[in-house]
């Protein structure tokens, strides 16, 4: 008969105690590594994001909205739009025409900031409106809200700044619309003529007469989605 054996308790005893230590160490070393590890690529894009979506509430105004914003005009030449007056009011439902107000907010817009600009000639009065969604998807979904042929309203209401050349801007004298989605953000503009008339009135309307408020809607989205090097210390950020 063959011979039979078996480990004796205590060296069983020291294979189980030295398996849990190397299991414990390894699991120590990983971990160790997960706290001291720096954030990875995907992390970095979530803070990226999650920034970007909180610059119209962590932002100064100013910041988003330019004293001056560069355009191109119907010559070809670079021109300044300088800044007339910025709102104080970022309410959704405030900020455009009852219409469609319901509708922004369906769509999750958060808030509305609003500016107001002449170009330099002082001929023509511009808003421009950003309104702040969730996310990017969120942003493209209320393009289908504002009319899909550049009509000015129902839209972005027009913003007027009393004792300046701009108070006879109203909505009866907004004459065209633009619409940009940048990130979490649409930027919309609406324009008029500084002494207020109604489009009705101009008769045959030149389609270039308002082409340089794209060039401001994109001056505004690039300022509000510039990227940023991730500070993972500061309270803005969320690495």
């Amino acid at each position: 008969m063959g011979e039979t054996r078996t480990w004796p308790a205590v060296a069983v005893a020291s294979a189980i105690t030295l398996v849990l230590a190397i299991v414990g160490g390894i699991a120590a070393s990983a971990a160790v590594a997960e706290l001291t590890r720096g954030p990875s690529a995907a992390e970095l894009r979530e803070a990226q994001a999650a920034e970007t979506a909180l610059r119209w509430e962590r932002w100064p105004a100013g910041r988003i909205f330019p004293a001056t914003l560069v355009y191109t005009s119907e010559q070809g030449g670079r021109e300044l739009a300088r800044r007339v007056g910025i709102s104080s009011r970022t309410d959704c439902r405030g900020a455009v025409d009852a219409a469609i107000a319901d509708q922004m907010r369906a769509a999750g817009c958060r808030a509305i900031l609003r500016a107001t600009y002449l170009d330099a000639l002082q001929g023509i009065v511009v808003t421009i409106g950003v309104a702040a969604f969730p996310d990017a998807l969120g942003a493209r979904s209320a393009i289908p809200i504002f009319p899909s042929d550049g009509s000015a309203a129902p839209g972005l209401r027009a913003l007027a700044f009393p004792g300046t050349v701009t108070d006879r801007f109203t909505a009866g004298g907004r004459q065209a619309l633009t619409l940009r989605a940048a990130g979490p953000y649409l930027v919309m503009t609406t324009a008029g003529q500084v002494d207020g008339r109604p489009a009705r009135a101009l008769g045959e309307q030149r389609d270039t007469m308002f082409s340089f408020t794209e060039d401001l809607a994109e001056k505004v989205g690039d300022i509000l989605t510039a990227p940023a090097s991730p500070d993972c210390t500061a309270k803005e950020w969320r690495c």
